[in-house]
């Protein structure tokens, strides 16, 4: 197999997933470059990588990279993305700054792999609470195409990076010794022992960006705009991992049996559905400390609405900066790399 040159850009907590990720997964790299701010030495999982700095001339012969870093007028993506690309890379990118530009890809690889040959150099990352739950709507919407879909997130403090983690346990440590909460700064309250209904900023329909961009994306991942879609995503204090109650109304009704067996089949999910084992040692259900680490969405809680017809809700769990984030990204590039789309300069 070819060997191509990578570049990893920001080297957070995505950023280091990105760099694990591709060990593990043994991405055909002759080069993995890890570009940040600036110049450092880091190790992940034992090996040493001399991060350089990100400049325009830090790009050259770079084949893929992937942009971990922050987004917005300021981040990496935005500033380097352009000279990535001309100077020949195919850039996947985990930000939202190019998402819903009609000319980038928006790439869940089970879901849309095709997207990704109509790339112009830039395939975008979707939202982690996005991916999961495309990944558990796309054999679904093929069965009996959706009508609706209605979903609650519960998503861990990792999807806001490292400072917020610090703080969930600096709470939790001060909330065990009977000490006064340390004040928040990650997030406008306490999260400890807490949940806040709130991610993103709020829009003039009293909607957050976050769930927007669930609306928005799920929309154009699965080409159809005729999904009514209605999101509302919490924080919740678990470190890692998100989970989504997941409420899906269909034209053609599909009955339990007949779910667990198209999410079984399904490529990136494992069905974990066996009330008959909850509380023997199970798992009877996906749970986030069960998904962290892992790199597939794992769904349960299959079941049928006594009072809708056509509707099923279920329950859907996956490690978000893995799937949700990095793996979803080196996905991508091994997509690029099976269909010959690498190294065409």
């Amino acid at each position: 197999m070819s060997q191509f040159t990578v570049a990893v850009v920001g080297v957070g907590a995505v950023g280091e997933e990105m760099l694990r990720v591709l060990a593990q997964r043994n991405f055909p790299a002759r080069e993995i470059r890890a570009l940040a701010r600036s110049a450092r030495t880091i190790t992940v999982d034992g090996r040493s990588y001399d991060v350089q700095e990100t400049t325009p001339e830090a790009f050259e012969g770079v084949d893929i990279a992937l942009f971990a870093g922050t987004e917005g007028e300021s981040g990496a993506a935005v500033t380097f993305a352009a000279e990535a690309v001309r100077r020949g890379a195919i850039v996947i990118d985990n930000g939202a700054d190019f998402r819903m530009k009609p000319e980038v890809p928006l790439v869940v690889p089970e879901v849309n792999a095709d997207a990704i040959e109509k790339h112009q150099g830039i395939i975008s990352n979707p939202n982690c609470s996005t991916i999961q739950m495309v990944v558990a709507l796309k054999p679904l919407h093929d069965a009996g195409k959706l009508k609706r879909v209605i979903v609650s997130t519960y998503q861990a403090v990792s999807g806001t990076g490292r400072a917020a983690i610090r703080e969930l346990e600096a709470q939790v440590k001060a909330w065990a010794s009977g000490e006064e909460l340390p004040a928040p700064s990650a997030y406008k309250y306490p999260i400890a022992f807490n949940l806040i209904p709130q991610i993103g900023s709020f829009r003039p329909d009293y909607y957050t960006s976050e769930e927007w961009k669930m609306i928005a994306e799920t929309h154009k991942i699965l080409g159809d705009d005729s999904i009514a879609i209605s999101a509302t995503t919490i924080r919740v204090p678990v470190f890692n991992s998100h989970s989504e109650a997941v409420t899906v109304e269909t034209e053609e009704k599909i009955t339990r049996e007949e779910a667990l067996r198209l999410l079984a089949a399904a490529p990136g999910i494992v069905v974990v559905d066996d009330p008959s084992v909850a509380g023997e040692g199970g798992p009877a259900y996906p749970m986030p400390i069960e998904t962290t680490g892992k790199d597939l969405t794992y769904v349960g809680r299959v079941r049928e609405d006594p009072f809708v017809p056509n509707t099923l809700h279920m329950w859907v769990v996956a490690d978000n900066i893995r799937k949700g984030a990095a793996t979803n990204a080196v996905q991508i590039a091994e997509a690029l790399v099976e269909r010959g789309l690498v190294g065409k300069k």
